[in-house]
């Protein structure tokens, strides 16, 4: 379970924060791209876009879910998803239904072929990220496992920031 977001303190920048954050963009732009290109080489069926993933994603925790929930919880425009919650749907991704708790809206639920096309999209990242950290040293792989709580929090307060 990632760990709780902390409170909200003043931010105090000084020139190391910059370069932090230079840095740390730099680093998870650079892994994001290397393991999308990784996934598709080792993987050439995983081929769903980075938006759509976390429309499953989401669906994969909160379903059912309106198309305005969903655009908010994204932070995309309703028709923005709209959009892409049609290509899923042709897809067979995900599923659009009268909404049980208001029959004048629709909800979007993921489909079982969603579920099952979410799981190998998690397993194929799993294993590229696997067999990365197996090729690091321990001190390094010790260094990774250490950021994942200060990583868990700094997400947690960039989700809280515009919430």
């Amino acid at each position: 379970m990632p760990p709780q977001p902390r409170s909200h303190r003043p931010v105090h920048r000084s020139a190391d924060y910059a370069s932090d954050a230079h840095r740390l963009t730099e680093a998870v732009t650079r892994l994001r791209r290397a393991l999308r290109a990784s996934i598709r080489t080792d993987y050439p069926w995983e081929t769903l876009p980075m938006a759509q993933v976390e429309l499953l994603q989401v669906l994969a925790a909160h379903s059912p879910a309106r198309i305005g929930d969903l655009a908010a919880r994204q932070r995309l425009a309703a028709s923005t998803v709209s959009g892409l919650i049609g290509q899923m749907i042709t897809a067979g991704l995900v599923a659009r239904a009268v909404d049980p708790a208001d029959r004048r809206a629709s909800a979007v639920t993921l489909t079982p072929a969603g579920g099952d096309q979410l799981a190998a999209w998690t397993r194929a990242h799993e294993n590229r990220l696997d067999a990365a950290l197996a090729s690091l040293d321990e001190p390094d792989r010790a260094a990774v496992r250490a950021a994942l709580p200060a990583l868990f929090h700094l997400a947690a307060f960039l989700e809280d920031a515009d919430g």
